[in-house]
């Protein structure tokens, strides 16, 4: 659960940002496509642009545009930085560049970073509450999210039903409260296997390495789950479909929102790859090949 310092920052910036209004789904032109012939013991997700709709497309601001939000400024002043948003934004990627270059020289083909961490340098804070906090309201500004339509009903019918489930995600210390926040319950109360809960910020590496994706396959084995019988949902071929399939997962591209829709079609790594189903609602899947 958010802390009640964090929710009161929330209800004070919620009249000048729209994180804590609902969002829709915006349609894109695919249409419900493919099949799998395999029964589906696991389903494995992506979160941000998959089962939660992403502002941003993404998890968290993008590196090429400026940000422009008076909440942002007001959030700055509250918590007593002396910086514009936009000096704040170029300091928050070149310590991340920074963290990057660190890892890639270790060998890491996608590093990631711990952002309550990259925040402490950044801010010149050591409380490390305070500065997650920080981090917090951050993200909510900068990327506002709300859950998929029917994202209740799947995970309630995957939880009744006994499926195995798990994520797959880039993501932050602060990602799992999606579920706390909307859905009143962590992960593992709405079903997800504890040991099948897989975020980037955990490992120093993010997708599409295949790092994050071999974990979970070594971790179904020992579960007595085939690679054949997991069903990988994401939005974005590089990142999700392609590592799944190479992993050994069906694949299902989620369709559902034109602004996390990654087709990659000019990506050298994704030719030659297709998902096994296209889908274009979470509900395609309640009951499926289950």
């Amino acid at each position: 659960m958010f802390s009640e310092t964090l929710f009161n920052h929330l209800h004070c910036f919620a009249g000048t940002t729209n994180y804590l209004t609902p969002l829709s789904p915006v349609p894109t032109f695919l249409t419900p496509s493919g099949r799998i012939e395999h029964k589906i013991r696991c389903l494995m997700f992506d979160i941000y642009g998959t089962l939660f709709i992403s502002g941003a497309g993404d998890i968290s601001i993008s590196q090429k545009k400026p940000v422009k939000m008076p909440g942002l400024e007001r959030m700055l002043n509250q918590f007593g930085i002396d910086k514009k948003p936009e000096a704040l934004r170029k300091d928050l990627f070149r310590e991340i560049e920074k963290r990057h270059a660190e890892s890639r020289s270790k060998g890491v083909d996608y590093p990631e970073v711990e952002v309550d961490r990259i925040w402490m340098n950044v801010l010149g804070k050591s409380n490390h509450g305070e500065v997650r906090q920080f981090a917090e309201l951050f993200e909510l500004i900068v990327n506002p999210v709300y859950p998929m339509p029917n994202l209740g009903e799947l995970l309630a019918a995957c939880k009744d039903s006994g499926i195995l489930m798990g994520i797959i995600s880039n993501a932050q210390f602060y990602t799992p409260y999606l579920f706390n926040r909307f859905f009143d319950s962590d992960p593992e109360g709405l079903g997800f296997h504890p040991d099948l809960t897989i975020y980037s910020y955990r490992f120093g590496c993010a997708k599409p390495s295949l790092c994050l994706f071999q974990t979970a396959a070594a971790r179904l084995k020992n579960m007595g789950v085939a690679k054949e019988s997991v069903l990988y949902v994401g939005n974005d071929m590089l990142n999700d479909i392609m590592p799944a399939k190479k992993t050994g997962f069906k694949t299902a591209l989620f369709a559902g929102d034109k602004r996390s829709l990654r087709l990659r079609k000019d990506e050298p790594l994704c030719k030659n790859i297709k998902a096994d189903l296209v889908i274009t609602g979470l509900a395609q899947l309640i009951g499926y090949r289950w």
